[in-house]
């Protein structure tokens, strides 16, 4: 994912616990597989990257969350660097661990991946946790909130990311519960942000304008597909409903504007809640 968006509501008696909608941008060319559940980890619901094998964002049957963003930083890029999509899948696959601690272990080998962001959580357990390699501070859960990702560390005012998070956090505070199209609606803006508000980040400046586009067109790179989730608690278990809406079929072949859609429902039994703290957030 390039761009994440979401409220956080950790302490819901009901209703809303999680409010998403996110943006992936890639190479049209890199094959990937549309959001389902996985074959050979069947209680991973995911899309996949058929070069890496990981993921960009998806959940677990038993609750779990986790979704990546690159961080950009040309001049630190490795091209023998390990797949960061696998931090993804092996947290939704993998044993059950509590979301500080799996950070906590990736921090231990950050600095042998290209620049991320990785959200991991428990839905089940209230627990939704934040790392970046290339950020000055450890792992830490987040707060309640609306927060937003793009390639730079958590609530990093670009502009895109400034717009989107007031949005969706205007949007939840109206309705509550806005739908899943609307999501998807929210993300689809191909606005590009005015020169003198563009980031610097080491790249060509048509392309950093380009970049700051919500929804990313170019020749041969843009926004594949966007993701709305929303997970609400009925006191006794959580609803999880999902809808990705990308510009690939299946077939692997790119038609834009991107119209194909996979939706799936499916519940979550809650279990004792922890006791948790939290971590302040950059101001912006």
């Amino acid at each position: 994912m390039c761009l994440i968006v979401f409220d956080w509501r950790p302490e819901a008696a009901t209703g809303s616990l999680l409010t998403l909608a996110a943006n992936r941008d890639e190479y049209f060319a890199r094959a990937t597989a549309p959001l389902d559940w996985w074959v050979d980890a069947p209680d991973v619901l995911a899309g996949r990257d058929l070069v890496g094998a990981g993921t960009w964002l998806g959940l677990s049957r038993d609750g779990r969350f986790a979704a990546l963003t690159n961080h950009r930083d040309p001049s630190a890029f490795r091209a023998d660097a390990p797949t960061r999509g696998s931090l993804v899948a092996d947290y939704l696959s993998g044993p059950v661990v509590a979301p500080l601690d799996y950070l906590s272990r990736v921090a231990q080998r950050g600095a042998d991946y290209n620049g991320f962001n990785l959200i991991v959580g428990d839905l089940s357990q209230r627990e939704l946790g934040w790392y970046c390699n290339r950020a000055d501070t450890p792992p830490c859960l987040l707060p309640p909130g609306v927060h937003g990702i793009s390639n730079a560390v958590l609530d990093t005012p670009w502009p895109k990311l400034v717009r989107k998070r007031s949005e969706i956090g205007a949007w939840v505070a109206r309705e509550n519960a806005p739908t899943l199209d609307a999501l998807i609606e929210l993300m689809r803006d191909p606005r590009v942000a005015p020169d003198d508000e563009l980031p610097s980040t080491g790249i060509e400046l048509d392309r950093e304008r380009a970049l700051s586009a919500a929804f990313i067109e170019t020749p041969h790179y843009g926004t594949r597909g966007t993701t709305a989730l929303r997970v609400e608690t009925t006191g006794a278990g959580l609803v999880v409903e999902i809808a990705e809406r990308s510009d690939d079929d299946g077939s692997h072949h790119i038609v834009r504007p991107g119209g194909y859609e996979r939706r799936f429902v499916f519940d979550v039994s809650t279990s004792n809640r922890r006791d948790i703290s939290t971590c302040s957030t950059p101001a912006s």
